[in-house]
């Protein structure tokens, strides 16, 4: 297993070394657990980041649940049930990055549950906004899988939002999607697109 996989499975022979990251997100202060082994360990990653300012700025009046979809530490996921006061599901293959999540649940006082699955294996539930950095150096299959597969967990009218360097595919990535969603690139910021897709 290499470095860049381990934060994308599980590897409970890497050292633990706890920090926290301190975040602020418009007026919202937020803190979150972080360890080794779990993707951007000592800072917010600027995808994430990029990701979730953009979602900040459309109309989630209609939102009642989120997926926050390979949650890694909980950033997505416990930044939006925070600022939206909505529910929130925080999943991961990683049982390190599950912990921290439910760390920072607790951390952040957020309406969230967080839990173990491989992708989509133990969501059972339906959403209205999945929410996704997924893991590009995983391959180009699993990030395909991460967004295939979000239609079956959406609600009628739900959402899908990732980001995708375009270095990394992006432009082939939103191409495979087209039969299945309408895609919009809502954000362009240092090599990363944020996408918006729903269901056709």
């Amino acid at each position: 297993m290499t470095l860049l996989e381990h934060y994308f499975s599980n590897n409970p022979q890497i050292k633990s070394e706890i920090r926290t990251i301190d975040f602020k997100i418009g007026g919202t202060d937020l803190s979150f657990f972080s360890d080794n082994g779990v993707f951007s360990k000592s800072k917010i990653d600027y995808g994430s980041n990029i990701l979730v300012n953009t979602i900040l700025k459309s109309d989630l009046t209609n939102v009642k649940s989120i997926l926050d979809l390979g949650c890694g530490y909980g950033f997505m996921g416990i930044t939006l049930a925070k600022i939206f006061n909505i529910p929130t599901d925080l999943v991961d293959v990683n049982e390190r990055a599950v912990h921290l999540s439910e760390k920072n649940i607790k951390l952040n006082k957020v309406n969230a549950r967080a839990f173990v699955s491989d992708i989509y294996s133990n969501v059972k539930d339906k959403y209205d906004l999945i929410v996704t950095n997924p893991p590009i150096r995983a391959g180009k299959d699993v990030v395909l899988t991460f967004l295939l597969n979000a239609k079956e967990h959406l609600n009628e009218e739900g959402n899908l939002w990732f980001v995708i360097r375009k270095d990394q595919g992006a432009k082939s990535i939103i191409k495979a999607l087209e039969n299945d969603y309408f895609c919009q690139i809502l954000e362009k910021s240092k090599g990363f697109y944020v996408v918006n897709a729903k269901k056709r």
